[in-house]
């Protein structure tokens, strides 16, 4: 994982370049060396010029994880996505998502905790130091995106209500509004949308309460105002617009668990050996790329959270 803390030697998310930012910051700089260039008695010909390059493109190669995978672009992370509530058809949810209202957002927080409490988006903005995290994103279809997260780690949020010794599980629900969101029309699945972690894994360090993507707020699209992203779990996992979070004894049932359990386990950990019942596992394709890549297991983040499976079938356990 690539990570820009709020504290110590990195830099706060305040000061982190946004996309918008950092195309401005690009485009000055490759103005200025085409002035010097010329100053210093070269010519342009028109028909020698270089092509263009795409200003977006610019920014993802700027941006890469710790395996040197550059990030998507704004254009592909903003309007390639899954999100049944407005729609199945990917290419669909940017254009019926867009104008959803996202504020003012509350989030409960509640369960077997001894501080339970109603977090608004303005608190847990200001409470919670935001950090840019950029994490490999592996769909459980087989296709793969490299995002420039903002958020903060789940573990902080739980650590402010305090789970008590019976607390085993978190259990997160999506908004449910079926006036605002077209999706809820289709009756294949029961909604509101459910999510659920072990606590341990949603002590982990790499489990992030999303906020933004290349330092702007989340659109509604991608699961504003709050969302979660564990990057060793397939997308299905990372549930979005967030409105409740419990903590509970016993494990919760999943919405895919309910639709498909014979498809979608509860803990869902991206595992190249473990195919779904109509593909292979094996690899992916990574979005605004050819061809398609070998998938690693946990996503390549085995060193931080393989020692959470240890002893388990993870064949069993998918």
């Amino acid at each position: 994982m690539l990570i820009k803390r709020a504290s110590g030697i990195e830099i706060p998310s305040s000061q982190i370049t946004s996309e918008h930012h950092y195309l401005n910051r690009r485009q000055f700089m490759q103005g200025a060396a085409t002035i010097a260039a010329v100053a210093a008695g070269g010519t342009l010909l028109a028909g020698c010029r270089p092509p263009r390059p795409n200003p977006e493109e610019l920014a993802a190669n700027a941006l890469r994880d710790e395996l040197g995978n550059a990030a998507n672009t704004l254009q592909e992370i903003t309007h390639y996505n899954n999100f049944y509530e407005f729609s199945t058809n990917k290419r669909e949810v940017a254009v019926l998502a867009e104008g959803y209202q996202t504020s003012p957002w509350e989030v409960e927080v509640g369960g077997l905790v001894r501080n339970p409490g109603t977090f608004g988006m303005e608190d847990i903005l200001t409470r919670f130091d935001q950090e840019e995290r950029i994490y490999r994103m592996r769909c459980v279809e087989a296709w793969s995106m490299v995002i420039p997260w903002q958020g903060f780690p789940l573990r902080k949020l739980l650590d402010a209500v305090e789970p008590t010794s019976d607390a085993k599980y978190v259990r997160f629900e999506t908004v449910y509004d079926p006036e605002n969101m077209p999706g809820f029309s289709n009756r294949a699945y029961n909604w509101p949308y459910v999510e659920g972690l072990r606590l341990d894994e949603a002590m982990n360090d790499l489990t992030l309460l999303a906020t933004g993507i290349y330092g702007e707020e989340l659109l509604p699209q991608n699961g504003a105002p709050i969302r979660l992203v564990i990057p060793w779990k397939y997308g299905l996992k990372g549930i979005k617009s967030i409105v409740k979070i419990e903590l509970v004894a016993e494990q919760p049932t999943t919405l895919w668990m309910a639709a498909g359990p014979s498809e979608y386990g509860f803990y869902s950990n991206v595992n190249p050996t473990v195919d779904h019942p109509r593909w292979s596992q094996a690899s992916e394709r990574p979005i605004g790329k050819q061809g398609r890549i070998p998938t690693l297991m946990f996503n390549g983040y085995a060193e931080q959270v393989a020692h959470l499976y240890d002893g388990m079938d993870l064949q069993v356990n998918f």
